[in-house]
Protein backbone atom coordinates (compact mmCIF):
# COMPACT_ATOMS: atom_id res chain seq x y z
CA UNK A 1 0.00 0.00 0.00
CA UNK A 2 1.85 2.94 -1.33
CA UNK A 3 1.61 6.46 -0.10
CA UNK A 4 1.27 8.57 -2.93
CA UNK A 5 1.56 12.52 -3.53
CA UNK A 6 -1.38 14.26 -4.56
CA UNK A 7 -2.98 17.98 -5.48
CA UNK A 8 -6.26 19.25 -5.34
CA UNK A 9 -7.25 21.04 -7.84
CA UNK A 10 -10.34 22.81 -6.61
CA UNK A 11 -7.97 24.46 -3.52
CA UNK A 12 -4.67 23.96 -5.03
CA UNK A 13 -3.17 22.15 -1.56
CA UNK A 14 -0.99 19.52 -2.03
CA UNK A 15 -0.93 16.15 0.11
CA UNK A 16 -0.02 12.85 0.85
CA UNK A 17 -2.60 9.98 0.77
CA UNK A 18 -2.41 6.24 1.95
CA UNK A 19 -3.98 4.38 -1.26
CA UNK A 20 -5.78 0.59 -0.61
CA UNK A 21 -6.47 0.28 -4.34
CA UNK A 22 -6.18 1.22 -7.61
CA UNK A 23 -9.70 2.29 -8.06
CA UNK A 24 -9.96 4.29 -4.55
CA UNK A 25 -11.28 7.59 -4.95
CA UNK A 26 -8.82 10.23 -3.16
CA UNK A 27 -10.25 13.52 -1.42
CA UNK A 28 -8.65 16.81 -0.43
CA UNK A 29 -8.53 16.85 3.54
CA UNK A 30 -8.56 20.42 3.13
CA UNK A 31 -11.73 21.03 1.06
CA UNK A 32 -13.54 17.40 0.66
CA UNK A 33 -13.17 17.75 -2.93
CA UNK A 34 -12.38 14.63 -5.25
CA UNK A 35 -10.97 16.72 -7.80
CA UNK A 36 -7.42 15.41 -7.08
CA UNK A 37 -4.19 14.71 -9.31
CA UNK A 38 -1.46 12.55 -8.42
CA UNK A 39 1.81 13.83 -8.92
CA UNK A 40 4.88 12.38 -9.89
CA UNK A 41 7.26 11.36 -6.99
CA UNK A 42 10.63 11.42 -6.38
CA UNK A 43 12.26 7.87 -4.98
CA UNK A 44 15.66 7.52 -3.19
CA UNK A 45 16.83 3.70 -2.75
CA UNK A 46 19.59 2.61 -0.37
CA UNK A 47 22.13 -0.33 -0.82
CA UNK A 48 24.10 -2.43 1.16
CA UNK A 49 27.52 -1.78 1.37
CA UNK A 50 28.26 -5.31 2.84
CA UNK A 51 29.21 -4.33 6.10
CA UNK A 52 26.20 -4.30 7.62
CA UNK A 53 25.11 -0.32 6.63
CA UNK A 54 23.82 1.36 4.17
CA UNK A 55 25.16 3.67 1.21
CA UNK A 56 23.81 5.96 -1.68
CA UNK A 57 24.70 4.19 -5.42
CA UNK A 58 27.78 6.06 -6.34
CA UNK A 59 25.83 7.42 -9.53
CA UNK A 60 23.85 9.47 -7.29
CA UNK A 61 26.13 11.03 -5.10
CA UNK A 62 27.62 14.32 -6.23
CA UNK A 63 31.49 13.48 -6.36
CA UNK A 64 33.02 13.10 -9.73
CA UNK A 65 36.70 12.82 -8.12
CA UNK A 66 35.88 8.84 -7.57
CA UNK A 67 33.84 5.97 -9.19
CA UNK A 68 32.75 4.29 -5.50
CA UNK A 69 30.80 7.12 -4.13
CA UNK A 70 33.20 6.27 -0.46
CA UNK A 71 35.77 8.98 -0.71
CA UNK A 72 35.82 12.03 1.92
CA UNK A 73 34.19 14.80 -0.64
CA UNK A 74 31.45 12.58 -1.46
CA UNK A 75 30.33 12.47 2.23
Amino acid sequence: MPIYEYTCKACHKDFEELVFGAGDTVKCPACGSTKTEKLMSCSCFKTSDGQGGYSLPASSGGCSGCSGGNCSSCK
